[in-house]
């Protein structure tokens, strides 16, 4: 198990896990991105309801990767589909 020191807005954060250390750092790093984005648009906000904001991006983010991820899988299936209609008309 690694042990990684982070630092999210200026705090500092000890994270244990598989991943790592410079997985860990470029993790934070985002998260610290975020966090101060989140600051910079709405300085007056809480720590917690700017990190509650700051999750809401990010998942809004990984919906849309998934969203994308999806159709980029459909049209695979779909050039697949038509790949092997094409081989078998050359059979």
């Amino acid at each position: 198990m690694h042990k990684t020191e982070v630092f999210i807005l200026g705090q500092r954060y000890t994270i244990r896990g598989e991943k790592p250390s410079d997985y860990i750092q470029n993790l934070a790093a985002y998260v610290d991105e975020k966090l101060r984005s989140v600051y910079e648009q709405n300085p007056n906000l809480t720590p917690l309801r700017a990190a509650i904001l700051a999750c809401f991006y990010v998942a809004d983010e990984l919906e849309e990767t998934k969203k994308t991820l999806e159709e980029t899988m459909k049209k695979l299936q779909e050039i697949e589909t038509k790949t092997n209609e094409l081989m078998n008309l050359l059979d």
